[in-house]
């Protein structure tokens, strides 16, 4: 399916070509090597395959046990919702809604719009009313699906168990585990382009728009739009043709914004460490745990790459994560012109791996909900991790309201110091949006080469 001719880069701004792409191919910015545009052969056909069986699996995954939990004769037997459901019961309605979110309601939404978006293309019938929007809702949920990390938790979870009791795998846990993959595969077989390029636009929008035009570009469809033909809501805010998305040259109050939550994040951190996330009651002792107690358990018990991943995914990755985004908010405020290449991937870091921190939060549902035998043994969430999850959450949400485009904009004003104002530059800087400086996209690379 043939995309858009020109693409503004979402990570660097750089106005580019599309090239015609192979089989498998890629193409990447040449300014910052953000990948742009992948082809994937029959997209429709395997995406809306997957798709279907996604459904099949999600409703096996949350219909039948998940885990059962036998100990000196008695058994509990676990869905994927009990733990919400007793989370919630414990005064951790907060914790609950998260994992709620993140490890049911956002997979199965995924997999329901996809549906609804593919069919139409499908079927080759009529789209229905608010399509783009079905679509845009699609990509805003797949960051919070998180049933990757959910399945971590599930190993750490049986292993701080083993000494304790029996863990029996029930039918939800295969489907939930090949689910994990299904879903993977469909977002990874998914074509946007053939999407969007079934959604009408105006016959000005269908011509490649003049060089020397203010653009901007959509962060959802990825439309390049000229200045004088977006369209404007009531509220006056510019509006995508395409999927109506809002549109603006940068994220609104993005410095401002990303370090109230990583302010936050940083306050919060210090509890979500120092107090306990659990309590442990076995045959009448109790115990709490703190995030590192519990690797030092898992270092007892010889277990030490799950040890790896929780100290890795809970205690560095957000600390890591936050001196990072510090790094870029300060590098942006002073205009700093050094290696925008690198701060640019040291964004992506912080995008990638923000949702893995989530694993200790899903360890406590999987073991509140398992042990609840009374004082023969029973588990309670403490506040720690109450704190622990509004860290993960602030730190995904400041990743997102972070502009990288920030990061090249002090080079841009050089080039532009540089080439000096000629009417053109004129014009954008006094209505905010510059001309495109239409470049060739990045090199066509195969299927698995590096970026």
């Amino acid at each position: 399916m043939p995309s858009d001719a020109l693409t503004l880069c979402h990570e660097c701004d750089l106005l580019q070509r599309n090239p015609p792409l192979p089989p498998g191919g890629s193409a990447q910015c040449v300014r910052c090597g953000c990948r742009l545009h992948k082809h994937r052969p029959d997209s429709l056909n395997r995406t809306l395959a997957l798709a279907l069986a996604g459904i099949v699996l999600f409703a096996i995954a949350n219909s039948f046990p998940f885990l059962s939990f036998q100990m000196q004769g008695q058994t509990t037997q676990t869905t994927l919702f009990t733990g919400v459901q007793d989370l919630t019961e414990q005064g951790k309605g907060e914790v609950a809604a998260v994992v709620f979110f993140t490890s049911i309601l956002a997979p199965g939404l995924q997999l329901a719009l996809l549906l609804a978006v593919l069919l139409p293309l499908r079927l080759g019938g009529r789209l229905p009313p608010g399509y783009p929007t079905l679509f845009r809702w699609f990509k805003t949920l797949v960051p919070w699906g998180m049933m990757d990390v959910f399945m971590i938790g599930i190993l750490v979870s049986v292993v701080k168990l083993t000494d304790m009791a029996t863990i029996v795998p029930g039918p939800a846990l295969f489907s939930f585990v090949v689910l994990i993959f299904v879903l993977a595969a469909a977002q990874a077989a998914l074509d946007p382009d053939i999407v969007w390029a079934r959604v009408p636009l105006p016959p000005a929008l269908r011509r490649r728009p003049d060089p020397s035009q203010p653009v901007l570009g959509c962060d959802v469809c990825e439309l390049v739009v000229p200045v004088q033909q977006a369209s404007r809501d009531r509220r006056g805010h510019v509006r995508c043709p395409r999927c109506n998305d809002r549109l603006h040259r940068r994220k609104p109050r993005s410095l401002q914004r990303t370090w109230a939550l990583v302010i936050a994040a940083l306050v919060l951190y210090i509890p979500a460490n120092l107090y306990p996330v659990m309590s442990v009651t076995s045959l009448g002792r109790t115990q709490s745990d703190t995030i590192f107690s519990g690797v030092v358990f898992l270092l007892n018990h010889d277990m030490w790459p799950l040890a790896a991943i929780v100290f890795v995914a809970s205690i560095f990755v957000p600390l890591l994560k936050l001196l990072i985004l510090m790094f870029l908010l300060v590098s942006v405020q002073t205009g700093s012109r050094w290696r925008p290449r690198d701060r640019t991937r040291l964004y992506r870091i912080t995008e990638a791996i923000g949702r893995w921190s989530m694993v200790d939060i899903y360890v406590v549902t999987i073991l509140v909900a398992l042990v609840r035998l009374g004082n023969l043994a029973s588990i309670q969430a403490e506040a720690g991790a109450v704190f622990f999850c509004a860290v993960v959450i602030l730190t995904m949400l400041a990743a997102m309201t972070f502009d990288p485009r920030l990061i090249w904009d002090a080079l841009e004003r050089d080039r532009e110091r540089d080439r000096g104002r000629d009417r053109g530059r004129e014009t954008a800087r006094d209505t905010g949006v510059r001309p495109g400086v239409v470049a060739d996209a990045g090199r066509i690379e195969p299927t698995g080469a590096s970026a």
